[in-house]
């Protein structure tokens, strides 16, 4: 008799915790929400991206198209940390 007493008074017990834990989460107040940054803050938009998006959009033509291999050549470039005017001075190994 006592084990089932004992098990009601726990069961009791859970489901005030419960209770008390669901209105303490609803009465919490949310913390301030920061404002957006600043446009003056945000970086200028890349226009090397927006020509990728475009090449990325044509599919397989933008395998014969020179402004996409021009974009995936500065692309590459940035990777690897080379600038411009030194990947064009360096000699093609084949």
């Amino acid at each position: 008799m006592e084990s089932k007493v004992l098990v009601r008074i726990g069961a009791i017990i859970f489901v005030a915790f419960a209770i008390t834990a669901a209105v303490v989460e609803m009465v919490r107040e949310d913390a301030p929400v920061p404002p957006a940054a600043a446009p003056s803050l945000l970086p200028p938009p890349d226009p090397l991206r927006a020509d990728l998006r475009r090449c990325q959009q044509m599919g397989e033509a933008a395998a014969n198209d020179p402004g996409c291999l021009a974009a995936w050549a500065e692309t590459r470039d940035r990777f690897l940390g080379r600038n411009r005017s030194s990947a064009r001075t360096q000699p093609a190994s084949e």
